[in-house]
């Protein structure tokens, strides 16, 4: 939700203005896009571009836009010995990391970014 310029959320409006938001940025409905774009999961290369997209929708819409990452494992990579069960307990770290990142900071809205089996039940 927009943060009102209070004395109670000086900090957080001072921290925000430390990554380049704007005050006015921090006027809108902030909307939080959980992307989980990585560099070595061939599934995932392309998300970057995804979220560049939605990026500029939000901006055009109103909203300012708030990027964070989760993990990616690559069940196709990590498919041997120990490696291999990793991928589907990873669900549970990603369905659990994004609902605490976006309780944590009170975002208007959510838009995932994920592709591959493993990735979106989380």
């Amino acid at each position: 939700m927009p943060i009102e310029k209070t004395p109670e959320n000086a900090y957080k409006r001072a921290l925000y203005h430390g990554c380049g938001y704007s005050s006015s940025d921090l006027e809108k409905p902030m909307i939080a896009i959980a992307n989980s774009y990585n560099s070595m999961n061939p599934g995932h290369v392309h998300l970057k571009k995804i979220e560049d997209l939605i990026v500029k929708s939000i901006l055009n819409a109103g909203g300012t836009p708030m990027v964070f990452n989760t993990i990616a494992i690559c069940d196709g990579i990590a498919n041997n010995g120990n490696n291999s069960k990793y991928a589907l307990p990873s669900r549970e770290i990603i369905a659990a990391s994004v609902e605490l990142q976006v309780n944590a900071h009170g975002f208007d809205g959510l838009v995932c970014i994920a592709s591959c089996d493993k990735i979106i039940p989380g």
